[in-house]
This record gives C-alpha cells, structure tokens and sequence, in this order.
C-alpha cells in the first residue's frame, strides 16, 4: 500500500507542476500574444491536434514506452510549448501547440492506465475490491491535481504585477474595452508600453518550463516501473481499441439519434471554456485592468468550478439533473446579456470577478451533468459516446478560439448565446424522448448514482 500510495502521489504532484504551468498559460496566451491573433490560433492548434491524437497514438506509445515513459516524454510535448512562448512567432509557437496537442491525449491515457493497473494490484493482493481502490487512487489525484489552476494563475499575477510599466488606460480607450471591442485599437496592445517588461515575462515563462521539468524528474526518477504488473498493463491496453475501429465506432454512435441531438451540448462545453479563456481575459480584464489581473479573476473561475463541481456532483442525486441544467441556462443566459450591456472600468474592480465565478458555476455544471448524461444514456457503448464527447467538445474550442480574430466580441457573445439556445433546446427533446422511451420502467436515482459514479475516471485536458 505505501508503495501503490507513493506512486500515486508521484504522478498526482507531477501533473500538478504540470498543469500549474500550462493552465497559466493557457490563460494568458490571448493576451501575451495578441498579434493577429497568434495566442488564441496556437490554443486552437492544441485542441486540433488533440483530437488527431486521441483517436490513434495512446495505445501505441503505452504499448512501446509503458506507463512511466509515456507519461514522462509526453511532459516533454509541454515543455516545448513553454519553450515556444520564448520567442513567440507562427514559427515557433504553432508547432509547439501541435507538439503538445499530440501529447495531451497519451499522457492522460498513461496516467489513467498507471493508476487502474496499480489500483486492481493492490486490491488483488489485498483482497479488496478494485474498482474501490480504483476511486481512491483517482480521489486523491483530482484533489491535489485541480489545485493546479489556483497555483498557475497565481504565480503569472504576482509576478506580472511587478511590472513598472503600468499604466492606467485613458478614458477614451475605455470604450474600446468590453463586447464592442476596437480590435485594431492600443487599447488591448499588451506587449506595447502598458504591458509587462521582456525580463518580467521571461522570468515568468522561465518559472513555468522550471516547473515542467521538475514534473518530468519527478516521474523519471521516483515512478516505478512497476515490471511485475506488465501482464495486467498488457491487458488494459488491449481494452483499448485500436485507431480505425475507435474511428468507425466514434461515427457509428451517430446513429443514435440522441447522440446527434447531445452535439450542440458538447460543443457549447467548448465554446463557453473558449470564450472565457481567450475573450474575457484578453478584452475585458486585460484591456481595462492589465494583464497581471488576469491570474486572480482565473483564479476566482478556478476554485468556484473545482467547488461547485463536487457540490454539485453531490446533490444532482436529490434534485436531478433537469434542474440543474436549468440552473446552469440562466447563469450563463444572464452573464452573457450583462457582458454584452456591461462597459469595464478599473472603478468596478468586483465586477471583474463576479463574472468568472458565475461561468464557474455553469461550468461546474455543464462538466459534471453532461459527462453523467453520456453515462447513463450510452451505458452499453460507453467508450463510443465519450470519444463523441471528446470529439465535439474539442471542436467546440477550436471553432472559438479560431474565429477569435476575426469577430468582436459582442458577435461572439450573440454566437455563445445561439448556441446556447439550441443546446438547451436539443436537450430538451433529448430528455423528451427519454421520458417517452422509460415510461413504467424508471431509473432509480441509487442506479443512476452508481453510473455518474463511474465517470470519475475521465480525463480531460
């Protein structure tokens, strides 16, 4: 046990240096470069390459490499994203986001492998029941990996606000700031002279590649093998399907008509992240406040998600997922009519963050009742709808952040909206035909528990 223990810890605290430089990141990309559009492009690039990497490369390299080493080089795809950020250019960055993408899916697949196979291992020579242990091993990797989000955007504040380059942005540039954008204005010129300094932001990217590296040594060096549970390894990666029959099976769910009526639902995950992570940052936060805010209004998204996603995850046993749906409707029917009124100023300062906290809430929501939705609709071609999941939410964020240059705010919040709408519609004929389809023979919430349950070992980036 405090071996299996040891080795969950290792990968818990190597994912989170990990993540606490990317997710950083992540958030500042649409900010740090702005320049037609490269940041938000390279976010794009990411999802696009995540997507051609799910489908194909996971089973291969885990076979090739095993567990340990896949996890380890697929650290590396990261550090080159970091490394890109250096010097910054289509040149550069680009490739780096495909690098990266390519890595994302391996190294997700690896962690979830590691920790089934060590989990089933113990439970054999103890006599437990595995998919207990399982929960318990993946309970206390969620729980020290979801701080990452806290400690990334943290550092990226604290040191970009030791920028003496600040400068308070004139009245008259104001306006340009919120959903009516002038996108070819110095308002939301970042690396211009109300941005943070050269040596600022290289000390910030050197502190991320520092923690990404870290992460790789802590796998590399204090990660067992773990020769003698090859075998089983073997036969979770013989679970996995091979590349054209994930393919064929991922386009075949289409048939189900649910399936097609849940697409707009899953895209709007990615749409709503997208927008949060390369809109608001950039055109409201940055533009009026600077960019050394934008760390603690994620901050704020961060922790309110991480909260509401375990309450409620809790209480959907009580009061169904309908409602919550509903819940989550409002919020963000609510934030997005408030962003398209609302004029940033520096004077409101608690506005700033009042909007990150309630996409939190709807995010939490979207996240938890969407995942448990595909469990308990395509419970007999579960790994089908979840590739479906991946797939259109993955779509969702490369549309967003693609057309991110192009359109103003104000066009992308009405786009947000749109989708929005016909997301709750199309998930109202969903639950419709459930209704009809399970008229006398009802789930009980215990049976539905146990299957939302089950999910907690999906991955996400």
């Amino acid at each position: 046990m405090e071996r299996n223990l040891k080795n969950v810890l290792v990968i818990s605290f190597g994912f989170l240096l990990l993540f606490t430089a990317y997710g950083g990141l992540q958030s500042l990309q649409s900010s740090l470069h702005s320049e037609e559009g490269l940041g938000v492009a390279s976010l794009s690039v990411i999802y696009a390459a995540l997507i051609f990497s799910s489908m194909f490369l996971p089973p291969i390299l885990i076979k090739k490499l095993g567990c340990k080493w896949t996890i380890s080089g697929s650290m590396c795809c990261y550090i080159a994203f970091s490394l890109g950020n250096f010097y910054a250019s289509w040149y550069t960055l680009i490739p780096t986001s495909v690098i990266l993408g390519l890595g994302g899916a391996p190294l997700w697949s690896a962690k979830c492998t590691y920790l089934t196979v060590a989990g089933n291992s113990y439970a054999e020579k103890a006599g437990k029941i595995g998919k207990d242990i399982i929960n318990q091993y993946f309970g206390v990797f969620f729980l020290i990996f979801q701080s990452s989000g806290v400690w990334g955007n943290l550092i990226s504040s604290l040191i970009l606000g030791q920028s003496s380059n600040k400068v308070e942005i004139s009245e008259e540039d104001l306006p340009c700031c919120g959903a009516y954008d002038c996108m070819t204005s110095d308002a939301t010129n970042t690396t211009g002279s109300a941005g943070p300094s050269k040596s600022l932001i290289y000390t910030l990217l050197g502190i991320y590649t520092a923690s990404g590296v870290l992460a790789v040594l802590l796998i590399v060096i204090f990660l067992d093998q773990n020769k003698s549970d090859q075998a089983e390894t073997e036969r979770e990666i013989t679970k996995t399907p091979s590349f054209w029959s994930t393919f064929l099976a991922t386009f075949q769910q289409l048939k189900d008509k649910r399936q097609c009526l849940l697409i707009p639902l899953t895209m709007y995950s990615g749409f709503e992240q997208g927008f949060l992570a390369g809109d608001y940052t950039k055109t409201y936060v940055t533009c009026a406040l600077g960019i050394h805010y934008v760390g603690f209004v994620m901050i704020c998204f961060a922790a309110t998600d991480s909260l509401c996603s375990l309450l409620f995850g809790k209480i959907s046993q009580f009061t169904g997922r309908k409602l919550l749906f509903a819940v989550a409707t409002v919020t963000n029917i609510a934030s997005i009519i408030a962003l398209l009124l609302w004029k940033p100023h520096p004077n409101q300062l608690v506005v700033f963050f009042v909007f990150p906290a309630l996409w939190g809430i709807s995010d939490a929501i979207w996240q938890t009742q969407t995942n448990g939705l595909y469990g308990v609709l395509f419970e007999k071609h579960r790994e089908a709808a979840f590739a479906n999941y991946r797939l259109w939410e993955s779509v969702g964020f490369v549309i967003a952040f693609g057309y991110s240059t192009f359109l103003q705010v104000y066009i992308k919040l009405y786009i947000l909206l749109a989708v929005l709408v016909v997301s709750v519609v199309t998930y109202g004929v969903v639950e419709y035909i459930e209704a009809k389809s399970s008229s006398g023979t009802p789930t009980t919430p215990t049976a539905e528990k146990e299957k939302v349950g089950s999910l907690t070992q999906e991955t996400h980036m």
